[in-house]
């Protein structure tokens, strides 16, 4: 487990709201806050002096987690800052192309996050902003691995083994986790390999 501190961002000017940028059309720029706001991954929209232009629901969540409680506009968390950071020193030496960096938080083994950061040119804006994307990978990884118990028809107990095996459990651990031997981890494993062949198999 990592612990993560807070890293103090100076702000320049008071934050400004996504839904006050001058756009053409209100109700496409309603829209457009609908599905920012719905997203399940957090979106920050920051200043190049870390200032929090924007921040939907999801990354407030987010960011509170990295912050151990607390997520204040004064504050980011340091792999995200230190990320935008690195964009920022180096676009000198690819100006002329759009460059996306990423980077993971691992808090512990079931929650991980991946960071993508971006430079994002916004009418209204004298200088591009930072657009910075966080996706839960848990959480992405539960969906898929969720969607898979169903296309496979896997048993509750075969889908409890096949996710924590996707969560990089090893035999033991799983066998540890759910108070079972490794033989029948293994004999589950077996089966979902089966039903997993015979689908590829159908396709």
């Amino acid at each position: 487990m990592i612990a993560l501190t807070k890293t103090v961002v100076q702000t320049l000017a008071e934050p400004q709201q996504l839904d006050s940028i001058d756009l053409h059309d209100s109700k496409r720029a309603d829209f457009l806050q609908e599905v920012i706001e719905g997203l399940e991954d957090g979106i920050l929209i920051l200043s190049q002096t870390g200032e929090v232009i924007h921040a939907n629901a999801s990354a407030h969540r987010l960011c509170c987690q990295f912050n151990q409680g607390n997520f204040n506009q004064n504050f980011l968390p340091p792999a995200i800052w230190n990320l935008c950071k690195s964009l920022l020193s180096s676009r000198d030496f690819f100006s002329d192309k759009l460059i996306i960096l990423s980077d993971e938080i691992v808090l512990d083994k079931s929650i991980f996050f991946r960071i993508r950061v971006r430079l994002l040119d916004l009418d209204g804006f004298e200088l591009p902003c930072l657009l910075v994307t966080v996706e839960n990978q848990y959480e992405s990884m539960k969906n898929v691995a969720l969607t898979e118990v169903k296309k496979f028809d896997l048993t509750p107990r075969e889908a409890e083994i096949w996710f924590l095996y996707k969560s990089n459990y090893s035999y033991k651990e799983i066998a540890t986790k759910l108070y079972i031997t490794i033989n029948t981890v293994k004999k589950h494993m077996k089966n979902i390999h089966t039903k997993r062949q015979a689908c590829f198999v159908v396709e």
